[in-house]
């Protein structure tokens, strides 16, 4: 089993997801940012990523995040599984509230406006997703919740 599939794996146990949540999140973004991209908590990435700069819905604060990510029509597109966790991420209800968000990605900024995906288009999107981030199946199999789905589409008319 190569390096790729044990952190997979691993993120996707209950122990993975908790360490993650507690951990990674938090100097994930930093290290994301400061290696553009080449190195996470974990390692060398393996899965897509961006980070996800939203503004506090309460606070008013920039509010960074990494998430695995698909492109889909040139959009990015992220999931709000929260690894499976009967809740929302904070993230997501800070984009409901102001959908202008920045995402970095490979070492450039990219401003954004989020809009949540309806029903037909998560079922076009689920199964590359998987195929991209295949512990989204494990997080979707551990709760009820109907998890958002968003596309961040880039404001640069280019």
């Amino acid at each position: 089993m190569g390096y790729r599939n044990v952190v997979n794996r691993f993120s996707t146990t209950r122990v993975g997801g908790w360490i993650t949540r507690k951990t990674a999140a938090h100097v994930d973004p930093w290290i994301y940012r400061r290696t553009k991209g080449r190195m996470t908590f974990t390692g060398v990435p393996t899965i897509p990523q961006l980070v996800l700069t939203t503004t506090g819905r309460k606070s008013g604060k920039a509010r960074s995040v990494q998430l695995g990510y698909l492109v889909d029509d040139g959009d990015f597109v992220v999931v709000a599984s929260n690894f499976g966790q009967e809740h929302h991420p904070a993230w997501s209800y800070n984009l409901e509230a102001d959908p202008a968000a920045t995402v970095e990605v490979d070492g450039r900024r990219v401003d954004v406006t989020a809009s949540a995906v309806g029903s037909e288009e998560k079922d076009r999107l689920w199964p590359r997703l998987d195929e991209v981030v295949p512990q989204f199946r494990v997080y979707r199999d551990r709760t009820d919740r109907d998890i958002r789905i968003f596309r961040l589409r880039s404001q640069d008319p280019a």
